[in-house]
Order: C-alpha cells, then structure tokens, then sequence
C-alpha cells in the first residue's frame, strides 16, 4: 500500500515508519521542509503546510493516510499561549489533510488520526471502554482530544474510513514519558506519585505500530480505538513494577500538592489518571505482543 503519515519524524511516527517500511509499504512522509533523499526508494518526503506546497500530485495514489501532527503535550507548563499552540496544531494538520484529500481524483480508504485517552476525562472508579458511555471529561486535555475527533470525522463525509486512535501512556526507553519517570528510580529516588491509586493506562510502543498496523488491514474497524494494553495499573504498581525491573528503592513520596505548583495544569497527566480498556482491538482479535507490565519494562530496559 502506499501510505502517507503526518508527523512521521516524531516519536510515534519515526517507529510506525520502520513498522510499515518492514511490511513493504511505501510511505510518503509530510514534512515542512524538503530533507534530501535516505537511500531508501520505499520513502518519500513531500512538503505540505507551506505557502509555496503543493504536495497533490505527489499524494494522489495514497491507500492510507495516518495524522500524528501536533504539539507535544509534554513539552512544558500548560500556559495560555501554549494550550493555544497544542490545540491550534492539531486543529490547523486535520484542516489540511481534509483539504488535500477533498481535491484528490482517488479519495484514500482510511484516514488513521491520533487521539489520546484524555477524552475520557479523570475517574478512580470508572472503567472507560469506547462503546461504554459515560460522557466526555471538562478539562483541557479532554476538550481538546474532543474538537480534535469532531474535525477530524469530517472525513468520513468524503466516503473514507476514519479511525481516531485514543494513545494511553506509551512506553519507550527513549522517548515518551517513561524517561522522565524511571529518572529519579535510577537516582534511588523514586517512589509514589500522588496518593499512588490513581490508574495509568499505559501501552508499549510496539503494540501502538503493530496495532496500527493491524488496523490498516482490519477494515471493518472504524470510530474510536483505545490503545492501551488490556492489563492497566495504578501509579504506585507501576513504581513498584519498575523499581523491581532497573532493581531499585521504591520509597521516596511525591506529593500531589508539590506536582500542581511545580507544573501546574499539566501535573493532571501524572497526578490523575483514568482505568482505559482496549475492547475494540481484543474483540477484533488483536493480540498484544506486552499485555503485562513487567515483560514490558523488562523488554525496555533489556
């Protein structure tokens, strides 16, 4: 197939890339700037989002389209100006994508968007599943994940298959949050975060790219699709578990309270959490290479 992604040279799209080059797609990478050819006949990088783009031509043909693009929500305090820029980039990639799709002569079969699980809002009790309704959260993070979805379903006005992929917390050794987690672990300073009973839905980043991948080829899935491995876990079992894996101390508390003054808004990616099942992918008959947190962390930290 040829498949085009936006926001390929970020943490996700970097590793769906190798997933997709490894099963014989060709894959057209939207970029800003042109980058010189890699050697690899199977890569295209096409310039989009510029005045002087015009990236048609180079597309017509895509079979999927896979949007990544937007402003990490991880790249510091939640400002006004910043929240603006994470929502407004989001918003502005989808608008494009829609736009180039409207003007192709072939309408592509699937348009893959991200999404995250903050849709759902915060619960210590509930468990969220997408065909379990319990309304949307209010927060930042929510109305956002919620206008993001609304445009980018437009799409399926055109006749394409559309599939929001709703990311729990994606665990790489590299990149992602699990860094800035395991850091104070490896300093023997690591210990509960919070009241420690607040739930993290977490995923290893080959399931993201191997789940994708397994969407692409399913197309009979469509609509929200939880990314989560099916065995979630609260806060403080994830410090345990990852202080057993790197074989250190579990032991040093960080408060809520000091959480919200020192990043503020943000501190609700750490402080709060929601339980998320994948329902859709399992019931679909995926099966998860990580489904339990050990193997994983092991597999990362190897």
């Amino acid at each position: 197939m040829r498949i085009t992604i936006a926001g390929g040279t970020g943490f996700v799209g970097k590793a769906l890339m190798d997933e997709l080059l490894k099963n014989n797609h060709e894959v057209n990478i939207l970029t800003r700037r042109l980058k010189g050819s890699n050697g690899n006949d199977r890569i295209r990088y096409v310039q989009w989002l510029g005045e002087d783009s015009s990236p048609l031509q180079a597309l017509e043909g895509t079979d999927i389209f896979i949007n990544l693009a937007g402003e990490s929500i991880n790249g510091g305090r939640w400002t006004d100006q910043r929240k603006e820029k994470i929502l407004t980039s989001r918003l502005d990639s989808v608008k494009e994508l829609l736009n180039i799709i409207s003007k192709l002569n072939t309408k592509p079969r699937t348009l893959i968007n991200a999404s995250a699980i903050g849709i759902y809002g915060t619960s210590f009790e509930k468990i969220f599943t997408e065909k379990e309704n319990h309304g949307f959260g209010n927060d930042f993070l929510s109305e956002t994940v919620q206008q993001w979805e609304t445009e980018a379903s437009r799409a399926a006005q055109q006749g394409v298959r559309t599939v929001f992929c709703r990311f729990g917390i994606i665990l790489d050794k590299q990149e992602g949050a699990l860094p800035k987690i395991a850091f104070p672990y490896k300093s023997f300073m690591g210990g509960p975060i919070g009241n420690g009973r607040q739930w993290m839905s977490w995923i290893h980043i080959d399931d993201v790219v191997k789940g994708i991948s397994f969407i692409i080829n399913n197309e009979q899935i469509n609509g929200p699709v939880n990314f989560t491995a099916p065995n979630p876990v609260t806060m403080n079992e994830f410090g345990k578990t990852l202080a057993s894996v790197l074989h250190r101390p579990h032991w040093l508390p960080v408060p809520g309270f000091a959480l919200r003054l020192l990043l503020g808004e943000m501190s609700t990616l750490v402080v709060d959490g929601q339980k998320v099942l994948p329902e859709k992918l399992l019931e679909n008959g995926y099966q998860f290479k990580y489904s339990n947190l050990q193997l994983a962390l092991k597999n990362i930290f190897s």
